[in-house]
């Protein structure tokens, strides 16, 4: 059954206490222990822990069938996932076997507590979360930001696109790959059953998407129907989708238009000092950014920015800065950059995302535009591709 575990009518002669019922436990350690107890030849303790599982989450459709293989094991051996299922299954079986597979490897995939998501560079102080999304692993990580630290909270199970990652247009089946934030709270009972205890949209297509001519919309983190647990990891039109118990964990942490989510096709984990490291070089970008601003040097600001620049009205470079100078005929002015977020955007492309508030000051006059910024690398050099006022 599985990973190359065979059951059959024999067990181990000791007994077991009666594994505990755990109402909110995780899906993930009870399968994991399911497997750990078939391993040592433990038929009736992984029975037992198939039976919590199913009583703890009663609509998951892949504890049953485990479960079901448990109990064909008192009779007879059993060598493949599903063995229990109908014979005209086959479908919904292939599908059950991904999903097992991958929550499987969920436990022991977690990162150590030395290693931190390198797409995480640095959150402001009002970002309090943020969400990443590994699509090959088909896991969400809830990451908490405290006293400028960031620490992994919990990790979540989810489905994507049918055709897997890299959305280029609407209807492709697709999930996007890029930094998104979280634009809203769609109540369950305001939807159609499909979408669960409820969605939280987000801002595809973001401005680097809009540049590379990616078309599309409509894509949420939502929940399930009523009478299913949980999709397979590749099933749905584009949309990241969770368990309904796991949306409502998200939706009661996340901040709308302030927590980031991350969608990548696999995320990378790295030390503190590689974190440091690619921090400290999206900063420095922004502060030489920042310096040629202050001084009015076009010529120098301008060899920030890529020739293939667009800002969302289509306006080159030129035309963009020129549109964003405040007070163009003043010489002595101060450019001041605050709140900065910096974030590695999770795939092959190597895109830093930098928002931060920018306050001009000429004399007595102020003014503050929130900016975020797309750089990208160009050879050996970073370039600002696209940039807008948020």
């Amino acid at each position: 059954m599985g990973a190359g575990l065979v059951g059959g009518p024999s067990d181990a002669a000791r007994k077991h206490a009666p594994a505990p019922l755990a109402r909110k436990a995780n899906p993930e350690e009870l399968l994991s222990e399911i497997y750990r107890e078939l391993a040592q030849n433990n038929l009736r303790q992984a029975q037992r822990q198939a039976d919590s599982l199913v009583e703890a989450y009663p609509n998951f459709r892949l504890g049953h069938l485990v479960r079901g293989d448990l109990l064909l094991m008192h009779t007879r051996p059993v060598s493949t996932f599903g063995a229990a299922a109908p014979a005209d299954a086959e479908g919904r079986l292939n599908d059950l076997r991904r999903e097992v597979a991958v929550r499987l490897q969920a436990t022991p995939g977690r990162p150590s507590d030395a290693l931190l998501p390198r797409a995480l560079l640095q959150m402001r102080k009002d970002q309090r979360h943020a969400l990443i999304v590994d699509a090959k692993h088909s896991r969400l990580y809830l990451y908490e930001n405290k006293n400028d630290q960031i620490r992994l909270l919990s990790d979540f199970y989810v489905s994507q696109g049918k055709l897997g990652v890299n959305k280029l247009k609407a209807g492709d089946l697709r999930t996007p790959v890029g930094v998104y934030y979280i634009v809203g709270r769609l109540a369950g009972f305001k939807l159609p059953d499909m979408y669960g205890k409820g969605a939280l949209p987000l801002d595809y297509p973001n401005d680097w998407d809009k540049l590379n001519g990616r078309s599309g919309s409509g894509i949420w983190v939502h929940g399930t129907p009523p009478e299913t647990f949980s999709r397979a990891p590749l099933s749905t039109d584009g949309c990241v989708v969770l368990s309904n118990d796991d949306l409502n964990t998200l939706t009661r942490t996340v901040e709308i238009g302030t927590t980031p989510v991350l969608i990548g096709e696999q995320v990378e984990f790295v030390s503190r000092e590689v974190m440091e490291r690619d921090r400290k070089v999206a900063s420095e970008l922004v502060e030489n950014w920042r310096r040629d601003m202050e001084r009015r040097d076009d010529a120098s600001v301008l060899t920030h920015y890529s020739r293939h620049f667009k800002a969302a009205g289509e306006e080159s470079a030129t035309t963009w800065l020129a549109k964003q100078q405040f007070l163009p005929g003043a010489r002595l002015v101060r450019v001041m950059v605050s709140e900065p977020s910096y974030f590695r955007q999770p795939s092959r492309e190597e895109i830093i995302v930098s928002s931060f508030t920018q306050q001009t000051v000429v004399g007595k006059f102020r003014h503050a535009v929130r900016k975020r910024q797309y750089w990208a690398k160009e050879g050996r050099d970073w370039k600002i591709v696209a940039e807008s006022n948020v």
